[in-house]
């Protein structure tokens, strides 16, 4: 039986033992706290939200705290913890300061948002199959809040449920 030269085997397996392991990026799962930091970014991109919000005065209408909440979840997700984002009028502008897991137990039902729908509502909303008052009309789109606040602001709110779509998760799992 003939031997392999030691020193070619052992450089062959050195490279291949030593070469970095590929890994596929794996998106988040859809409303999940990773994914509600970068859909707080993106709302920060979008200017639609970041300045119309400012104009249309959303958001003076903070509560006296100085941010608004709003909150989101899945509703066929029942286990799965709410996520949450503060936007905060800094430097003129509606700036989502957090998003990520909800830390609000109680939410201001003047000046705070609460909006859930099943997953395929969502995916639907932020493909923009439909806006937001097709969805609340048709019971797509379930949300507790201050209504005419929110009537005044389709425009904003609009881009706001397209970011669902913009923002990479995975939805075939929940959070």
């Amino acid at each position: 039986m003939k031997s392999l030269p030691v020193l070619p085997v052992l450089l062959v397996l050195v490279a291949v033992c030593t070469v970095p392991a590929v890994r596929a990026q794996v998106p988040s799962p859809a409303m999940s706290a990773p994914w509600a930091q970068a859909m707080c970014g993106a709302w920060n991109d979008d200017a639609v939200l970041t300045d119309k919000l400012v104009e249309s005065g959303w958001m003076k209408n903070d509560g006296g705290r100085g941010f608004k909440i709003m909150q989101i979840y899945r509703a066929d997700c029942p286990k799965a913890p709410r996520i949450e984002m503060q936007i905060a009028l800094k430097d003129g502008k509606a700036r989502c300061e957090y998003g990520g897991a909800s830390r609000t137990d109680k939410l201001d039902g003047s000046a705070d948002y609460l909006m859930w729908a099943d997953t395929p509502r969502w995916r639907e909303m932020g493909a923009g199959d439909y806006g937001p008052m097709k969805a609340m009309m048709f019971g797509r789109l379930n949300f507790e809040g201050p209504r005419m606040e929110a009537m005044g602001n389709m425009g904003p709110f609009q881009n706001f449920l397209l970011l669902v779509g913009k923002v990479a998760g995975e939805w075939g799992a929940c959070p």
